[in-house]
């Protein structure tokens, strides 16, 4: 097989991995959100713990005082993102989720543009109203069903927003700090986060079954380490736009995990509007092309 098949085959791979983490979310449903997350995250770190002992020891070292501000910032950022979107999930169905919260891109860009200056072109403009009009279009269809599914489409937004918020942290610092590196604090951070949210709300963190921590670990094994480690590897080869492309394709992996796996159905109203907002995400993603190569530290699903 020809070498240069082998970054493709890996986003190909890779988004499927990161496709799986809302169906193993819905499969633990018995567990509170904030539980399920909490779990992801700490055992993804303590997974990475080993690799970071053992190479990157002096590299924590030597981080600056303002490497380590952005960095828990970061992670606390990406605790709130997993709480709210895993929460989504209880109220609205994976179609809807995983396709609003893959509106980050367009926030993103709104965030470089106040913090980092960017500039806004015709075409970047058009292709975010298309993508909105489309998301636009799937919080109506849910709102026709009951409120509670409208009430997940927001608490995904939230999230959208919150891991746009963990990247723009990690734009400021991912030239000075390894991705591994970046990753474990981050991660490590968010975990301790959201054990602080679980003891406040008073979540139990034991007294599950097996199934429950079987979803657990394959949450940190197979969406977080080996999905995201797989489109970071392929970074080497291809352009971020490219795999930027692969991962809008995660919703439409997440919806046939889950119609195939938990027999959700997929309405008229998600099908046009995820269509719209991938059209639209597409079209934003080529715009910006242009103007700038993107930078893209892969962290959140």
């Amino acid at each position: 097989m020809n070498k240069q098949f082998f970054p493709f085959i890996a986003i190909f791979l890779g988004v499927i991995s990161v496709s799986t983490a809302a169906v193993f979310v819905k499969l633990a449903s018995d567990a509170p959100a904030a539980v399920t997350a909490n779990y992801r995250l700490l055992l993804a770190s303590l997974l990475l713990l080993p690799y970071i002992l053992l190479k990157k020891r002096d590299e924590l070292r030597k981080l600056a005082r303002k490497e380590w501000i952005f960095t828990i910032l970061a992670g606390i950022s990406l605790a709130i993102h997993f709480i709210v979107w895993f929460e989504s999930f209880s109220y609205t169905s994976v179609a809807s989720s995983t396709v609003i919260v893959t509106l980050q891109p367009i926030f993103a860009f709104i965030g470089t543009y106040f913090f980092f200056h960017e500039r806004f072109s015709a075409g970047t403009v058009i292709s975010m109203i298309i993508a909105i009009f489309g998301s636009f279009i799937i919080a109506w269809g849910d709102f026709q069903i009951n409120d509670e599914a409208l009430y997940g489409d927001f608490l995904a937004l939230l999230g959208a927003i919150f891991i746009t918020i963990y990247f723009l942290f990690g734009q400021g610092i991912r030239t000075k700090v390894s991705v591994m590196s970046y990753t474990f604090i981050a991660y490590t951070i968010g975990a301790i986060t959201i054990l602080l949210y679980n003891m406040v709300v008073g979540n139990a963190m034991t007294g599950y079954d097996s199934d429950h921590w079987l979803i657990f670990v394959a949450l940190a094994v197979i969406p977080t380490i080996l999905g995201l480690n797989l489109l970071n590897w392929a970074l080497k080869w291809v352009s971020a736009s490219v795999i930027s492309m692969g991962i809008l394709f995660e919703p439409i992996g997440a919806s046939l995990l889950a119609y195939i796996l938990l027999g959700e159905k997929i309405t008229w109203t998600q099908w046009m509007g995820g269509t719209i907002v991938i059209f639209g995400l597409l079209l934003f993603i080529a715009s910006t092309r242009r103007k700038r190569k993107m930078k893209i530290t892969f962290g959140h699903d």
